[in-house]
Parts: structure tokens; sequence; C-alpha cells
């Protein structure tokens, strides 16, 4: 059974590239008769805005994305990650570390209270200083959890990918299939993003953005129609598009 996900991270409301992200791995589930998940990375306490939460389950809601199960919030998954950072430490695949985050050369540590992992002559943070569980732990850890047979996610995240694959091995966890979608630019070529001002998805004009979004990934969606019919005929044209 094909099972994909979407994560976002709820430190403000969804924007068009969320949107398009989201499209493309709906669309990887569906046409393919699989299951689509929902998770809420909230596990970066200081990025999280509140009701932002709420705020994007809604919006999904209203864009016609119908989501299997629960969904689930890192916030509840701390002790998963606890007991992946305890294997990781007795099988002595990671090390406490003191850098400074901005330090280029590989780690020499042997105290701290940082966690990391050593990679291909590099290092990546798996607990941060401030006791915070970094994103490649809590991902990896929530992928095995749920499931997870199918990542789609921006390009912007394809560097993540190998450090993701090296921890899957370290952990004896199985390895997703990875596709990578363009990223969404603003006018002066910046990645959209609540940090280069992305303005917040309108709700009430949702079947022109889903269009749109359609439209970024290659799929010429109708002219016309509600939102359930240009889902039908995207998920109808998404799985021809696999067979071709």
């Amino acid at each position: 059974m094909i099972v994909g996900r979407f994560a976002p991270t709820p430190s403000g409301p969804l924007h068009f590239g969320s949107l398009v992200a989201a499209t493309a791995s709906y669309l990887d589930a569906r046409s393919r008769g699989g299951k689509w998940l929902v998770r809420i990375e909230d596990i970066d306490t200081p990025r999280v805005v509140r009701g932002s939460a709420a705020n994007i389950l809604d919006t999904l809601e209203r864009f016609g994305f119908e989501w299997d199960g629960p969904v689930l919030y890192q916030s509840t998954r701390i002790e998963a990650y606890r007991e992946a950072l305890e294997q990781l430490k007795r099988t002595g695949q990671a090390f406490p570390c003191s850098c400074s985050r901005t330090t280029t050369e590989p780690c020499r540590c042997t105290s701290g209270s940082r966690w990391r992992v050593r990679f291909s002559g590099d290092d990546f943070t798996v607990l941060r200083a401030d006791g915070i569980f970094a994103y490649h732990l809590a991902v990896v850890v929530d992928d095995a959890y749920q499931r997870v047979t199918d990542v789609v996610r921006g390009a912007d995240l394809l560097d993540s990918t190998p450090q993701q694959m090296h921890l899957q091995k370290l952990l004896g966890l199985p390895t997703p299939r990875y596709m990578h979608v363009p990223v969404v630019t603003n006018e002066k070529g910046e990645k959209l993003s609540k940090q280069t001002g992305a303005a917040a998805l309108e709700v009430n004009d949702a079947p022109r953005l889903l269009r749109d979004a359609l439209n970024v990934l290659g799929l010429t969606a109708p002219a016309e129609g509600e939102l359930s019919s240009i889902w039908a005929e995207a998920i109808r044209r998404a799985s021809l598009a696999r067979k071709g």
C-alpha cells in the first residue's frame, strides 16, 4: 500500500508554495490508490505560532484535501525521539558536541549538550543545544512509525535526504521513495516562504489556486469546475500520466 504524507510546520498559514507541495504529494498517493496522511511538525516550539495548526488543517479541508486517519502531532512523540537517540548513543553513532552551529570543520567534541551524527566526513545535529530534537531525527522516526512509503516534497529539502537515509540505516528503519518537486519562487527568485513574505492562501479562491498549483506541476487543469471535479480530473490525469 502506497502511503504519502504532508507535514507542515505550524509557523504560520499555508502559502502557494505549500499548496504546490501538498498537491504533488496528494496526487502521487491518490493516483496510485494509496493513503495520504497529514502530520503537524510542531516539535520546533520557538517557531510554532498559536492557532496555526488549526488554520492549516482548515485550509487543507477547504481546498478539498482529504486525509486518512488522525493527524499526528510531533509534540506527542518526544519519547519516541528520545528512544531513537538512545539507540544511536548505544551504538556509538551519536556523540555530544559543543561546537558553534556555524563551524564548518567536522566536529571533534567529546562533550556538550548538542548531539550529532557523523556522515560522509560531515556531521548533522539530532538533538539541539536547547533540548529540542532536530528535524532529521524526528521526521525519520515518524515516517517509519506512520509506515510512509513515498515522500513527495519541495526540492529545497533535497539536501536533507541523504542525512535522513543515513539515519534510517543506522536505526534499522525502512527508507521511503523520495521525489522532490520544484519550489515556487517570488519575483526576486526567492523561495516562497513565511520569511520572504509569502501571502496566505485565500480559501475563497480555492478552485483557481488549485488549478494554478496543478499547472505548476505540469498537469493541465480543467478551466472550470468545482473543487471536487478538479480533483477527480487531476487524479485521473496523474494516473494516466503514470501509466503512460
